[in-house]
């Protein structure tokens, strides 16, 4: 199975986001994210065995760190990944302190964190990218998710949920 720890947004952000996804010009084949599929992806596991799972869900709930307020402020389009995203310029310490513990956790290499939403897939050639309002997104837990492909789009199944704890 495909896994991955994410941020998922409340369904206020999610709702702004797929407002700035909507004002998007795509150009065919392109194709908007449902709102539904919108995630930060915090550390991508890949594939792995069943029995790993439980190991995963362990390093999960094994880690702390605060809330943090995620703003999303601009569109980007990644050529090389065909996407269109909007990014967050700079990361909550908190978030940062969540990423490192995952890598650490997991044993992923630490490549920079680049938190973004993709909002549109499969694009051919850059969209006109409007300025776009920034979406304040709470994030307040996050989870581990196991991503299933085929058919139009990922299918995206939360695993297991873990709080992030009170500012303090």
């Amino acid at each position: 199975m495909r896994l991955f720890f994410a941020l998922w947004p409340d369904v206020d952000a999610a709702t702004r986001l797929a407002r700035v996804a909507a004002s998007l010009e795509l150009t065919s084949p392109g194709r908007l994210v449902d709102a539904k599929n919108y995630h930060v992806t915090l550390a991508f596991i890949g594939e792995v065995a069943e029995s790993r799972l439980a190991v995963l869900r362990q390093v999960g709930a094994s880690l702390h760190a605060p809330r943090c307020t995620v703003a999303l402020d601009s569109l980007e389009f990644w050529p090389e990944s065909r996407v269109v995203v909007t990014v967050a310029p700079e990361i909550p310490p908190g978030l940062l302190g969540l990423w490192t513990q995952l890598h650490e956790a997991t044993g992923l290499p630490e490549v920079r964190l680049r938190a973004h939403v993709t909002l549109a897939r499969k694009m051919v050639q850059a969209p006109v990218l409007q300025v776009m309002s920034t979406v304040f997104w709470q994030a307040t837990r996050f989870s581990l998710v196991r991503s299933e492909m085929g058919g139009a789009e990922s299918a995206y199944t939360v695993l297991d949920t873990w709080p992030l704890l009170d500012e303090t």
